[in-house]
This record gives structure tokens, C-alpha cells and sequence, in this order.
């Protein structure tokens, strides 16, 4: 009796505590069920508590053994099932503990059941135990199973390249560019960083029709760059170059569901510059609100060409003439067993541009971690878990002909 009364209280007090932070703050309606079925467990097994003592001891109710035993196999389920959530977290004692009170509570059901329990009705108590156990198997698979790879939604950057201008002295021209990001999910988005960059393309025209290995010699340019130029007949296209690079929206902040958000830059260049058109890119790296907590601020830590505590990797493309400026926030799970199961996450944002571009890339680990270079695998994990999107468009191309012209 001492065994399952100690067993029940104890996952009366860790179902009550986890339940109640997720029937709070858990991310999703999902979460927020799973929090209510954790406290409703939590119920359960006092009155179960309450029950052993009843029923090894003042026998005053006759069905306190059943009561009980649904307690018991209601802890057995409920500890089962996050011992298989906490096994693939960072925290050894709470796996201990669950796999304790898992092995406590099938003790709890093995010791109520030989004392010869009454159970009216036995078959529909079976039949409501099997149920609840389907719901609660069901809930578990698919806050674990069904949620992480459900069809994803991800805004949509648009780009609109307005009238070139002419200064007054016509020896400069100004191309405005108009940038927005339209959310039509149902979901919300942080976002952690975006980048607008301006590419100028030297493209000469050749005299007579090129031969087909210089296309070849084209084509095997494509997996070398993230530029693919196309094959042409006559144009000679040549490798761009960064003319201008910027962010286009504030670090850290979100855009919530069938929002918009619109933004204007402009891009200047001389009139006699030697580029024959220009190549527009806008990208956003977000994250879902639904998968994570994003705690402010996502603010500056480092530069990749001064900075201290730069990754080994950030500092040799640094030196391959990729610099980067690092910013990082920490990030909260959305549920309240990984929150406390699983290590702090921080999220790294890398803005990196060079000679030949510019994009922003951003990962999501442990502070010791973030040395290594995650895995394709574990890359596809985190997209998973904390719904990660990068949101790219372009290039749109705009020829510069017309413009210097007008010299």
C-alpha cells in the first residue's frame, strides 16, 4: 500500500504542475488539451490515493478498490506515455523519474488488482478505459506525430520595381523597389531576419551565335554560384556583383495571421555604371508561432571579422570572403514537458553578405552546440520542430539600358 500510495501522490503533484503550465501557456489548442488531460489525471490519482487508503484500511466505500485501479491504470498510461516523450530530451533526471513512476504505477495496478476488486460492470469499466486510453493515445500521437509534419504554411514576399529617377544633374539614377510580406496562413510568424540585395550583371552581346560548349562551360557555372544565368545564344553573361545589400524588417518582430507588411528601398547607382541590368532579392527567415516562444530581444552579439565567440565555421567563410553579423535571442518550447525536459535553445541569426551576394541563415541549438555544423537530418528536425521557413524571391531583373541612355 505505502509503494502506490507514494506512487500516486507523486504523479498527482508532476501531472498537476505539468498540466497546469500547459492548460496556460501551451502554444497550441492541442497543448492546451494535453494540459487539461494531465490535470484531469492529476484529479484521478488523488482520488485514487485517497481510495488506497480507503480502501486497505476504513473499507467505508465499497468500490474504493476500483477507484483505485483506475487510478493506478490511468498513471501507468500517462507515465508510459512521457517516458517515451522525455527519452528524446536532454534531461536524465526526468527520464529517471518517469521511468520510476512508470514502473511504480504498473506496481500500483499489480498490487490493487490481486486484492480481489469489485468492479460493477466490469465491462463498462473496460470499455471506459479503453477509450480514455485511445484519447489519450490518440492526443499524444498527434501533438508528437501528426502536428510536426502537418501541411506547412509560409507567407509570400512580393517585389515591385517602381520608375527609375534621374537626378538633377543626370549623373546619378535612383530605382525604387517596393517589398511585401503577406501572411494568408493561419498562423502566426517571428521573424528573425530578411535581406534585400541588389545584384549588377555585366551581360555583352556576343557578334556571332556561341558554341555549344561554351553553353556547357555556362551550365557548369550553375552549381557554383546562387546565380543560374541562362544559356543564350548571343548574351555573355558574367558572374554579378553586390551592389547593395540591407535588411527590409525589424529583427525579432512578427507578422500575424492574413497581415501584411510593406516596405520601400531605394537603390542609386551612377549613370555610367558599367553593369547592363540589375537583379533584384528579397528573402525572410521565420519562424512559427506555434512551434516556438521567441524571448526578446533578438538582439547584436558578434561580428564574424572581430567578434568574440564567432563558430569556427562563421570564421572560415569569413576568411573565403563570406562575413557575417550574428544576432541571437533565446526560444522557449511550445508545450510545457520539452520546455522542462529539454536543455535552453538559442536561436543564431547569420546576416552574411559578400562580393557576390548576400542571404541570412539561422539555426537553433544549445550553447554548446553551436560549434557544430548540424546534419542534414538534424537540420530537417529543427525545421520540424520549431517551424522554420525561409521565404525567398527573385531575381527580378530590370535591364539598364533605357536609363543610361538618357545621359
Amino acid at each position: 500500500m505505502a509503494v502506490s500510495l507514494l506512487v500516486l501522490l507523486a504523479t498527482t503533484l508532476v501531472m498537476g504542475w505539468f498540466g497546469l503550465e500547459d492548460f496556460v501557456h501551451a502554444l497550441t489548442f492541442p497543448g492546451r488539451i494535453t494540459g487539461a488531460v494531465l490535470i484531469a489525471v492529476a484529479f484521478t490519482t488523488f482520488l485514487s490515493a485517497a481510495a488506497v487508503v480507503d480502501h486497505w484500511w476504513w473499507r467505508s466505500f465499497p468500490y474504493s478498490g476500483m477507484v483505485a485501479l483506475i487510478g493506478a491504470f490511468a498513471a501507468l498510461l500517462t507515465n508510459a506515455l512521457l517516458v517515451i516523450e522525455t527519452a528524446r530530451g536532454d534531461s536524465a533526471v526526468y527520464l529517471a523519474l518517469f521511468t520510476a513512476l512508470t514502473a511504480g504505477s504498473a506496481w500500483a495496478v499489480f498490487a490493487v488488482w490481486r486484492t480481489a476488486v469489485t468492479i460493477p460492470a466490469p465491462k463498462r469499466v473496460a470499455a471506459a478505459l479503453v477509450v480514455s486510453s485511445a484519447l489519450a493515445v490518440a492526443n499524444f500521437g498527434y501533438q508528437n506525430l501528426y502536428q510536426p509534419y502537418q501541411r506547412e504554411t509560409r507567407p509570400l514576399i512580393g517585389l515591385s520595381l517602381g520608375n527609375p529617377v534621374l537626378s538633377q544633374n543626370r549623373k546619378e539614377f535612383a530605382i525604387p523597389v517596393d517589398i511585401t510580406l503577406e501572411n494568408h496562413g493561419d498562423v502566426g510568424f517571428y521573424v528573425l531576419g530578411t535581406e534585400f540585395h541588389a545584384m549588377g550583371e555585366r551581360v555583352p552581346l556576343s557578334a556571332k551565335d556561341r558554341l555549344r560548349r561554351q553553353w556547357r562551360t555556362d551550365a557548369e557555372q550553375w552549381s557554383k554560384s546562387q546565380e543560374v544565368n541562362p544559356l543564350s545564344r548571343r548574351e555573355i553573361h558574367q558572374p554579378g556583383e553586390l551592389v547593395e545589400a540591407r535588411p527590409w524588417m525589424p529583427y525579432g518582430q512578427w507578422i500575424e495571421s492574413s497581415d501584411t507588411f510593406a516596405t520601400r528601398v531605394v537603390v542609386q547607382l551612377p549613370i555610367d555604371t558599367p553593369y547592363d541590368q540589375l537583379a533584384f532579392y528579397a528573402t525572410a527567415s521565420l519562424a512559427r508561432k506555434d512551434r516556438l516562444a521567441l524571448e526578446p530581444p533578438l538582439e547584436f552579439k558578434a561580428y564574424s571579422w572581430n567578434g568574440k565567440g564567432v563558430p569556427a565555421w562563421v570564421k572560415q567563410q569569413q576568411k573565403q570572403g563570406l562575413d557575417s553579423i550574428i544576432y541571437r535571442a533565446r526560444v522557449h518550447e511550445n508545450n510545457a514537458i520539452d520546455e522542462r525536459t529539454r536543455d535552453p535553445r538559442y536561436v543564431t541569426v547569420y546576416w552574411r553578405f559578400g562580393t557576390h551576394g548576400a542571404n541570412v541563415a539561422t539555426n537553433v541549438a544549445r550553447r554548446s552546440d553551436e560549434e557544430r555544423i548540424p546534419t542534414g537530418a538534424e537540420q530537417r528536425e529543427l525545421v520540424s520542430r520549431y517551424g522554420l521557413v525561409d521565404v525567398l524571391t527573385g531575381p527580378m531583373e530590370r535591364s539598364l539600358w533605357d536609363i543610361k541612355s538618357r545621359r
